[in-house]
């Protein structure tokens, strides 16, 4: 009997639904709140007023986002049929803008499960475009509300992650409920299913060390890009600031399931993709483009994730995984925020 590898529910991400506003910006407005060109930070309180003067100065596109939902979604897009293949977890308020976070995880035929509540507000990230670098300002507000007892623990959502095979959960989510991550990651390894997780950002690497190392035992795939690599390997004492031999480090680190050999993704833009699994490391060119035709490389990182994962969860190989991951950044840095065409042409 062949298994029905696309069944719905069979890829669980957890983490920070938050509204994207995204603007191009100039050099001025990056200096005023001290913002560096290419990064993600979280808000702080000198960046209140970023939030009301980006929406005033310029013009701007609101995009349904939040590192881990954007990468659901573009799985599913890739995989197309059946509609619901990914679930997605997190926090919303009950407002506007967490109605307009329901209503585009709809469109995107994700099965979203919300924690709602009305203490703070939906989450937010200033998304400051100059050139082809962004700098993500992330207010998460309910997004950091969302808690294990009150939703993950409840017998129908954890039913659903009990349904997947493969689980994904980006970095920033080390912030807010570390406790909600560890139960996901010891249900995969005890299970022999797939944990994946994603550095996210050097800030998660340097400030949140200690909850990140109390995951990565359990994690089978760890997707990176160079700085943040970096930064971990700064962290780690690993003496090298070079992408392949940091794969093959982070690669080694120990891990509970070991029927399982971990594999390293490391991106870098332009440059080549660096994968280290069980002994060797490999590189992937990425697909060509010309630089005119980026017009926003925001949801570069994400897509990149959600076509690696449409394809681990169909338990393709891994060449064929990365193939997909290339595909999806090609074609979402062509466009504004992680949005896509209607189907993808990926063969």
């Amino acid at each position: 009997m062949v298994t029905s590898i696309q069944d719905s529910n069979s890829l669980f991400g957890m983490g920070n639904p938050l509204l994207d506003i995204c603007a191009i910006v100039d050099k001025d407005f990056l200096d005023k709140y001290t913002l560096k060109p290419n990064d993600q930070i979280l808000a702080e309180d000198k960046h209140k007023e970023l939030f009301e003067e980006i929406v005033k100065k310029f013009k701007v596109e609101y995009h349904a986002g939040g590192a881990t939902q954007n990468s659901i979604k573009i799985a599913q897009w890739m995989i197309q049929q059946p509609h619901k293949v990914g679930t997605f977890f997190g926090c919303i308020g009950k407002d506007k803008f967490g109605e307009i976070l329901k209503e585009k995880a709809k469109e995107a035929h994700i099965d979203a499960h919300y924690y709602e509540q009305d203490e703070e507000p939906t989450g937010t990230c200033a998304a400051c475009i100059t050139a082809d670098n962004r700098s993500l300002v992330a207010n998460l507000a309910a997004a950091n509300c969302y808690k294990k007892e009150k939703h993950l623990d409840l017998e129908e959502n954890w039913q659903l992650v009990e349904k997947a095979k493969v689980y994904y959960i980006a970095g920033f989510f080390l912030t807010v409920s570390l406790e909600s991550i560890l139960k996901v990651a010891k249900h995969a390894s005890e299970n022999n299913k797939l944990f994946c997780l994603n550095l996210s950002a050097p800030f998660i690497c340097q400030f949140f060390k200690d909850n990140l190392m109390q995951v990565m035992p359990y994690v089978d795939v760890l997707f990176g890009n160079e700085t943040e690599a970096t930064a971990f390997a700064k962290e780690q004492e690993f003496e090298t600031e070079d992408t392949k031999e940091i794969a093959k480090k982070a690669q080694a680190l120990p891990k509970v399931n070991s029927k399982r050999h971990r594999i390293v993704v490391l991106t870098q833009g332009k440059d080549e993709t660096v994968i280290a699994s069980s002994d060797k490391v490999k590189t992937f060119p990425v697909l060509k483009i010309d630089p005119k035709d980026i017009v926003d490389t925001n949801g570069a990182g994400d897509a990149f994730v959600g076509g690696f994962l449409s394809e681990l969860v169909q338990e393709k190989p891994l060449d064929q995984c990365v193939k997909a991951a290339h595909y999806a950044a090609n074609v979402i840095i062509r466009r504004a925020g992680c949005t896509f065409p209607e189907k993808p042409d990926f063969k």
